[in-house]
C-alpha cells in the first residue's frame, strides 16, 4: 500500500464534474477520483479546516466514534471496478480491529477530519494513476479553490474579500 495525501478538489474541465486528487508522498503518481458535488464540498471544508456551526454528517460520524472510543486507524482505496472505486475504513476499539466498506469520497472526508492516514493499493495505482497532472490541470485546481472561496465570501457578505479573490481568478485565467 502507498500512502497518499489529498492534493485538492477540482472541477474536471471536460465533464464539469468534481475530482478529488490524491498524490503519493513523492508527488510522482496522482490518482484522480470523480466525486459528487456534496462530497466535494465536504472534502473541501475539511481541507480548509472550516468548522460548521452544526455538525454535518462526516462531523457527526467523527463525534460518535470519538464518544464511544473508536479510532480510525487508516483509510484504504482498495479496488476499482468498471470506473467505480472502493474503499475501506479500518476501525479499532478495545484492541479489536474491524474493516468497514465505504465510498472513497466519504472515507476521505472522514479521514481529513480525524487526520487518519490514507492509503491506495498498488493495484489501484497501477490501474488508475497518472504520472502527474499537467500544469493546466494544476491551474484548474487552483481556480476551483479560488472560486469556492469567493463563493463563501459572497455568502458571508464579505464583498471586499470576494473582490480580491475575483481579481486573483481573473489574473490566473489570463495566464491560460
Amino acid at each position: 500500500m502507498i500512502r497518499v495525501k489529498v492534493s485538492g478538489v477540482a472541477i474536471d474541465p471536460v465533464t464539469k464534474g468534481f475530482v478529488v486528487i490524491l498524490k503519493d508522498e513523492a508527488g510522482k503518481r496522482w490518482l484522480p477520483i470523480w466525486i459528487g458535488p456534496y462530497e466535494a464540498k465536504m472534502i473541501s471544508l475539511a481541507l480548509e479546516k472550516i468548522k460548521p456551526i452544526r455538525p454535518l454528517p462526516h462531523d457527526l460520524i467523527k463525534n460518535i466514534l470519538d464518544s464511544i472510543g473508536v479510532i480510525i486507524t487508516r483509510i484504504v482505496i482498495c479496488n476499482i471496478k468498471q470506473n467505480t472505486y472502493f474503499a475501506s475504513i479500518r476501525l479499532k476499539s478495545d484492541h479489536v480491529e474491524k474493516e468497514i466498506d465505504a465510498r472513497p469520497s466519504d472515507a476521505i472526508a472522514l479521514a481529513l477530519r480525524i487526520n487518519a492516514p490514507i492509503y491506495v493499493t498498488e493495484d489501484v495505482l497501477n490501474k488508475a494513476s497518472t504520472d502527474k497532472i499537467v500544469l493546466e490541470d494544476e491551474k484548474e485546481i487552483k481556480l476551483a479553490k479560488l472560486r469556492e472561496k469567493m463563493q463563501k465570501a459572497v455568502e458571508a457578505e464579505n464583498y471586499e474579500e470576494a473582490a480580491k479573490l475575483r481579481d486573483q481568478i481573473r489574473s490566473l485565467e489570463k495566464k491560460k
